[in-house]
């Protein structure tokens, strides 16, 4: 018998998939995301276009005026330093997520687990919550700010609240077990024949460290920093409670405007300007992660 006149049966094929099924896995999602983000955005676009009628929260008819008066209310300002502060809060929880997790992936396995358990309790906790634990932290009589006059950092105890470092604080408190959550399984499962490799060859603990395991990870860095950058643009309980007028963020800016001046057009203007920025860091940011896995 030759070999051309052997057939060759598929011993079991792939389940062909329903309309039905895929209706059910591809409609289900993209009608919850009509509903909860398609929906909001349109009726905040709407409202932004609508003129100002305090009686009615907003009047009929359609006008920019909204957008024309954004720098009569500082926008431009609290942009730049919102986006320069979240990004400072971003470096500053990857700086110290990456190596927190590093020495995570290094322990013992029931030892990982109750950190990661620590680090998902922590997540738990309301950002209000957070805040005015906070807030009562900082406060004069408190051991920070006795630790400080200690250190020789302060002349005598003071209330660190209101103040950059307050806010700071309050926002790395949320941001450092996202970072450690999605750096954990990039780090976890990094071949560690390589970082042997590279000290055979005469590479240092540090070198290894900065020539092996950060270059694996770019990638997981990049969405630890953007997820951290988003979530400190959004953040508006630690700004307003922990924070100075001056150094109030965007997102407060729009709860005061919306909230105390009763100007709905110009607040969701703000706000649609705030997630326009979110939206181009966000598309930037996987353009970069979608080259980087080409590469």
């Amino acid at each position: 018998m030759s070999l051309t006149s052997l057939t060759v049966t598929p011993t079991h094929r792939l389940p062909r998939t329903r309309p039905f099924s895929a209706l059910l896995c591809f409609g289900w999602p993209g009608a919850m995301l009509g509903i909860f983000v398609a929906v909001p955005f349109l009726l905040m676009l709407r409202v932004s276009l609508a003129p100002l009628d305090k009686a009615q929260l907003w009047g009929d008819g359609l006008t920019l005026a909204a957008f024309t008066q954004l720098g009569e209310h500082g926008i431009g300002n609290a942009l730049f330093y919102s986006v320069a502060f979240a990004v400072s809060v971003s470096l500053v929880s990857l700086m110290v997520a990456y190596p927190l997790t590093w020495l995570i992936t290094r322990m013992r396995k029931k030892a990982q687990v109750c950190w990661l358990i620590f680090l998902l309790a922590t997540l738990s906790l309301s950002d209000v919550l957070i805040t005015f634990s906070w807030q009562v932290m900082l406060a004069r009589k408190m051991w920070i700010s006795q630790s400080l006059v200690w250190l020789g950092l302060l002349d005598r105890t003071d209330s660190l609240v209101p103040g950059v470092g307050a806010v700071l604080c309050s926002l790395l408190y949320i941001s450092i077990p996202f970072c450690v959550l999605l750096l954990f399984p990039a780090l976890s499962r990094l071949d560690q024949s390589l970082i042997e490799a590279a000290k055979t060859m005469g590479a240092s603990a540090l070198q290894s460290f900065f020539g092996v395991v950060i270059p694996m990870t770019r990638l997981p860095i990049i969405a630890a920093l953007v997820l951290s950058v988003v979530s400190a643009m959004g953040a508006y309980t630690a700004p307003l409670i922990l924070g100075r007028p001056e150094t109030w963020t965007l997102s407060v800016l729009i709860g005061n405007t919306v909230l105390s001046a009763q100007d709905f057009p110009t607040g969701t203007a703000m706000a649609v300007v705030l997630l326009s920025v979110t939206l181009l860091i966000g598309a930037i940011s996987a353009l970069v992660l979608r080259r980087g896995a080409k590469a």
